[in-house]
């Protein structure tokens, strides 16, 4: 009996011993992990503020003024970079889903949520540019241009998601659910991608054959698109940490209730 007893309390111990061995293992790397995050968002913060001051300078003094537009046209070098953010994210959303939906990772829906979120802002700063710059270019605020009426459709997706979220709450019922409307949500992508070669309407087709903009014009726009994919970025990592905190938070006031 006495050899049985401490032949279970040595496995006991040994059991222990091995849990604390894998903690002391886990430990290290999510300092690391912390760190590299550190990191990446300090370089990703200060590029982002450098560019975004290059942006600037190039856009009201680099750039020349439209012979047609005038004026006006500037929005267009923060017009088409927020336009292509607000894409990006609906991608980087159906990537993150797909992954979350394959290994049920919570890590993975953190970054879904915040390319989400993201991309209802950048959404709506697209929107709201395009309208300023149509105003004086088309005669009118708005009109129902496929190409518009498509990305208003992904920025419903965008509110349709984080409302779902909300409701939901911070579920794995409600990340599997989230993360199936962001993969079907990117269809839209492609729509409003094409939908100046699909449809006829007022939106410019994209500018992609050589020559098409003055080379000063070029160089500011893609300097602002560059800029503003960096803050992305950086914006990415912010709120996944916060995504992250906030779902500790609240299992740590459900488990103290």
């Amino acid at each position: 009996m006495a050899l049985a007893d401490r032949t279970t309390g040595e496995t006991r111990r040994s059991e222990v011993d091995r849990g604390r061995s894998g903690d002391s293992g886990r430990g290290p790397r999510k300092v690391a992990a912390y760190r590299a995050l550190s990191t990446t968002s300090l370089l990703l913060g200060g590029l982002s503020f450098i560019g975004m001051m290059v942006s600037i300078w190039a856009i009201f003094l680099y750039a020349p003024t439209d012979a047609i537009q005038g004026q006006p046209q500037r929005i267009f070098y923060f017009h088409v970079p927020m336009a292509w953010i607000a894409l990006l994210a609906s991608g980087v959303l159906a990537v993150t889903s797909i992954v979350y939906l394959w290994k049920r990772d919570e890590r993975w829906d953190y970054a879904a949520r915040a390319s989400a979120e993201l991309g209802a802002v950048f959404t709506t700063f697209a929107l709201i540019t395009g309208s300023l710059w149509g105003r004086p270019v088309w005669g009118t605020w708005w009109t129902w241009d496929p190409k518009l009426t498509a990305t208003l459709v992904l920025w419903f997706i965008y509110i349709g998601y984080l409302m779902l979220r909300s409701y939901m709450g911070r579920t794995p019922a409600s990340a599997r659910a989230a993360a199936v409307l962001g993969i079907i949500g990117f269809i839209d992508v492609p729509i409003i991608y094409e939908a100046v070669n699909w449809w006829r309407g007022l939106h410019p087709a994209a500018v992609t054959t050589p020559g098409a903009l003055p080379p000063q014009m070029l160089v500011t726009l893609l300097i602002s698109v560059v800029t503003f994919t960096l803050l992305f970025g950086f914006l990415m990592v912010q709120l996944y940490n916060l995504e992250k905190m906030q779902t500790l938070a609240q299992r740590l006031r459900a488990s103290v209730e």
